[in-house]
């Protein structure tokens, strides 16, 4: 006697809730990412020819807003916990004062002695300020660091 075989039975699956679902976490996503973080200080940089490129680690940043206001950060958060404590660990800069900076600084250096300073000036700030950094710097024995600027592409 012959077997029978039995006929295929064609399944059907609908794939539509799994689009709506996928297009939702899409949409979700898009709309909840921010792909550069919003900056504690907002700096206008002034223009140089200069081509030199930043470090990428070990980074102790000085920044200067256009009111001559002076913010310090470094680019570990572990560091910026011990400088200013944690509720200050997620922030790129903490405003300092003029006397407070050295202080920190030297602290900086003696948790991680491999930072480099770099001052971020806003081009529209007093240079005063910027002169008084330079002092504080000097003062605290870091005497290479680097200015940050644009490039000037006219030139």
């Amino acid at each position: 006697m012959p077997k029978h075989k039995k006929a295929r039975i064609n399944v059907k699956i609908d794939m539509t809730p799994m689009v709506d679902v996928t297009m939702l976490l899409l949409t979700f996503f898009m709309m909840t990412t921010q792909f550069k973080p919003p900056e504690d200080v907002t700096v206008e940089l002034p223009a140089s020819h200069s081509e030199f490129k930043l470090p990428e680690s070990d980074v102790m940043m000085v920044y200067l807003n256009k009111e001559g206001k002076i913010y310090l950060g470094v680019d570990s958060q572990f560091l910026m916990m011990r400088l200013f404590g944690s509720e200050n660990r997620l922030k790129r800069a903490v405003e300092v004062t003029k006397e407070q900076l050295g202080n920190i600084l030297i602290q900086a250096r003696i948790q991680n002695p491999r930072l480099r300073t770099v001052i971020k000036g806003d081009k529209a700030s007093p240079y005063g300020p910027m002169e008084d950094v330079m002092d504080v710097l000097q003062k605290a024995r870091i005497t290479r660091f680097n200015l940050v600027t644009d490039l000037d592409k006219g030139a």
